[in-house]
C-alpha cells in the first residue's frame, strides 16, 4: 500500500478517534465538571502509558526547557477544560467547526514569538480562516455565546501547545514531551478539580476510562501517520472529523447542523489548504499538532 494512502488512513483513525472523544465528553458532563473531566482523562491517558514510561526509564525525562513543559501543561488544562465546558453548551458539528481554526492562531503565533514569515499567502489564508470562523460563531445571532467563546480559546491554547512542541522538538524526542505532559497535568488537574468534584458513577467511569485510552491511542496514531507523510500533507484528512461528527450528532442527539456550519467549516479548510500550500515552500505547521 503507498505510504500516503497508510498515512490517509491513519489520519482518518486519529479524526475518528477525537470525534468519539467528543461525544464521550457530551456524554459526560452531564454528570461531572469539565476540570474533573479533565482529570480523569490525564489519569488514565498516564496509566495506559505506564509501561512505555517504566521501560525507557529517567533518562528520556532529561530536559533543558522545564518552564515550557509547565507553560504547556497549564495551557493544556485551561484548553481542554474550556473545550469540555463549550461540549456542554454548543451543537458538536459548530465546536468542531470551530476547533479547525487551530492552525490560524498557530500561524499568527509562529510568526509572532517564532520568527517565522508571514508571506502574502499566508497572511490572506489565515484572514481567510477568521472570515470562516466568524461565519460560524455569527456574532450577534444565536450561536454566539459563552461556548463559542470558550471554543475558540481553546483553539487559541491548543495552538499555543502546538508552538511548544515545535520548539521542544527541535533538542527532544517526541516521548519525552508527551512524559512530561501527562506527569505535570495530571496532578495539576486533580488540584483544579477538588473545589468541583463529585464522584463518578461506574458507567461515567467506564466513559473515562475509555476516554483514557482515546487520549493515548491518539496522538500515536498521529505519531505513526508522519512516518508516511509529513503534517501539511495529513492536515486536511483530519477535516473528515466534521461529518463524522455531524452524523454522530445527529444519531445520538438529534442535532442538525445550519448551513452557516458547512459553509464556515468549508471557508476553513480552504484556508488551511492555502497555509498547507505555503508551508511547503518554507516552514510552517509541520510540529503543531500532536498535543
Amino acid at each position: 500500500m503507498p505510504s500516503i494512502v497508510v498515512g490517509a488512513l491513519l489520519m482518518f483513525c486519529v479524526s475518528a478517534l477525537m470525534a468519539f472523544d467528543t461525544v464521550i465528553a457530551r456524554l459526560l458532563v452531564a454528570d461531572l465538571h469539565p476540570l474533573e473531566i479533565v482529570f480523569f482523562r490525564t489519569l488514565f491517558s498516564l496509566i495506559f502509558m505506564a509501561p512505555w514510561i517504566w521501560r525507557g526509564g529517567i533518562a528520556q525525562f532529561a530536559t533543558k526547557h522545564p518552564l515550557v513543559h509547565l507553560g504547556r501543561a497549564i495551557g493544556k488544562l485551561a484548553a481542554l477544560g474550556a473545550f469540555f465546558y463549550a461540549v456542554s453548551v454548543m451543537a458538536l458539528a459548530d465546536l468542531t467547526a470551530v476547533m479547525f481554526s487551530m492552525p490560524l492562531f498557530a500561524t499568527l503565533g509562529a510568526w509572532m514569538f517564532l520568527g517565522e514569515k508571514m508571506r502574502a499567502l499566508r497572511l490572506a489564508a489565515t484572514a481567510l480562516g477568521f472570515v470562516g470562523v466568524l461565519i460560524i460563531i455569527r456574532p450577534g445571532g444565536d450561536t454566539m455565546g459563552v461556548g463559542a467563546v470558550l471554543a475558540v480559546g481553546a483553539a487559541l491554547c491548543i495552538a499555543g501547545i502546538g508552538l511548544a512542541v515545535k520548539y521542544l522538538s527541535k533538542e527532544e524526542k517526541s516521548q519525552t514531551i508527551v512524559y512530561w505532559n501527562v506527569l505535570l497535568l495530571t496532578p495539576m488537574a486533580l488540584v483544579a478539580s477538588i473545589p468541583v468534584w463529585v464522584w463518578p458513577s461506574w458507567s461515567s467511569l467506564g466513559w473515562l476510562v475509555l476516554q483514557g485510552l482515546l487520549g493515548g491511542i491518539g496522538p500515536l496514531c498521529f505519531s505513526k501517520a508522519l512516518r508516511f507523510g509529513d503534517a501539511s500533507t495529513l492536515m486536511p484528512f483530519d477535516f473528515l472529523r466534521l461529518p463524522i461528527i455531524a452524523m454522530i450528532g445527529f444519531l445520538a442527539f438529534a442535532e442538525v447542523p445550519e448551513v452557516w456550519t458547512w459553509v464556515g467549516a468549508a471557508v476553513i479548510f480552504l484556508a488551511v489548504i492555502l497555509l498547507v500550500r505555503d508551508e511547503r515552500r518554507g516552514d510552517g505547521l509541520s510540529n503543531l499538532s500532536g498535543i
